[in-house]
């Protein structure tokens, strides 16, 4: 009789599939699955419809009477729109692009080599689960906030006798906004999503090192964890690029309208500028913090690598690897710490698992060399070279920082008297 213990390998397999599924359901409903001609053509005009088309004919139908001119409103709900517009189209193409190319499965880098699938089916389930929380979660609060300073423009904007037009209007324009919304954070969750998963990969390298086996083979799992990560950056570089510049742009232009502005600044006029900013950083910062998240798991297996080599040089005698980290050494002997740096894209060539080391080296010094070679080998994501981690962030705060005082010190001006 089986042991009812036995993992049903099987049927989480099956599970696994089923959320890769759903998931690529979930995208197709967004328009991100462009497999065919047709449904890319249908996206794109869904788009142009739902976050062009509705929008400004929403806004041509409520356009204020007499005594609004005052609150500007016209003017800045058409820039309000064109930055919304712009950085969902950055996301539906960039991620359309790589489903399109390479598929989910491999997209998210959920393949069946060395039986990852299996090993880690269970991870990667809950990081799906996560995926669809953290979107549901930010999604939820901004379009609470959108709901609010919609029902204040409502009160205010509402036609004479029509409130039934300025409703309908309403819901039509929450449609919108919850589309293009759900687009731009959807792509940068998944990019997210994929910096999780691998996550999983850097975090289990330490068990990795725990097999009695060949230093060859140490090496040939790091150089599987650089490779996937140089494929990542290779694929989103250009989609953190755009999102980043574009959201840039969209801020500098958000505090020049309303520094420079001379009128009145509200809810009516300026709460679609908050939830903008709102919505935009909360996507850049999940795409920032996921791809510093891998630089600094990549930079971590230098340390990892080090104090496994000391382990195993101290307690040597005739004592295997493993013996050696159960015995000497607990399990967070090799656990992961954070730190940074980066490789670029290259091509994976697998080293030969069943050739035999060369008698005349030493245990000692292939390890040694194995620990050289992680340390002078750090991966991460990269933006052209870039490397995405803490000192990058830093520097990209202190850049935007510099531009915030630019153009306060352009549009605020103390008079002296």
């Amino acid at each position: 009789m089986a042991s009812p213990e036995l993992p049903l390998v099987g049927d989480s397999d099956s599970e696994l599939d089923r959320s890769l599924t759903t998931l690529e359901n979930f995208l197709g409903i967004l328009g991100f699955c462009h497999y065919t001609f047709l449904r890319g053509t249908l996206s794109w005009l869904a788009f142009l419809v739902l976050a062009v088309a509705v929008p400004l004919s929403v806004h041509e139908f409520s356009r204020c009477a007499a005594g609004c001119e005052r609150f500007e409103i016209d003017t800045f709900e058409l820039e309000i729109l064109v930055s919304r517009a712009v950085v969902a189209a950055v996301s539906l193409l960039c991620v359309s692009r790589n489903l399109r190319r390479y598929g989910v499965r491999q997209a998210l880098f959920v393949d069946r080599r060395h039986g990852h699938t299996t090993q880690f089916c269970t991870q990667y389930i809950r990081k799906f689960r996560t995926f669809y929380c953290l979107l549901a979660s930010w999604f939820g609060i901004c379009f609470l906030l959108k709901a609010a300073r919609e029902a204040a423009r409502l009160i205010y904007l509402h036609h004479d006798g029509s409130w039934w037009l300025s409703v309908v209007l309403l819901f039509i324009c929450l449609f919108s906004w919850s589309y293009t919304t759900l687009v731009f954070l959807s792509g940068c969750a998944l990019f997210h999503l994929v910096g999780n998963l691998q996550i999983i990969h850097f975090e289990n390298y330490g068990k990795v090192l725990e097999i009695d086996s060949d230093v060859s083979v140490y090496i040939e799992e790091h150089m599987a964890l650089a490779y996937a990560l140089s494929k990542i950056s290779h694929r989103f570089r250009i989609f953190l690029l755009l999102e980043f510049l574009v959201i840039t742009a969209s801020q500098f232009v958000t505090l020049l309208q309303t520094t420079e502005n001379q009128g009145v600044i509200n809810l009516i006029n300026g709460g679609d500028f908050a939830v903008l900013s709102i919505v935009q950083l909360v996507g850049i910062v999940l795409c920032l913090n996921a791809a510093a998240k891998i630089s600094h798991r990549a930079q971590s297996l230098g340390s990892i690598a080090s104090r496994w080599h000391a382990l195993v040089t101290c307690n040597s005698s005739n004592v295997s690897a493993s013996e050696i980290l159960k015995d000497g050494g607990n399990e967070e002997t090799l656990s992961v710490n954070y730190s940074e740096p980066d490789l670029e894209s290259a091509d994976y060539i697998p080293l030969p698992t069943n050739g035999q080391p060369i008698s005349s080296t030493s245990s000692y010094e292939r390890r040694q060399a194995f620990v050289t070679y992680v340390q002078s080998n750090t991966g991460g994501f990269t933006i052209f070279g870039w490397i995405v981690d803490r000192m990058l962030i830093n520097t990209i705060f202190f850049i935007e920082l510099s531009l915030v005082f630019f153009v306060l010190g352009k549009t605020i001006t103390v008079t002296v008297r």
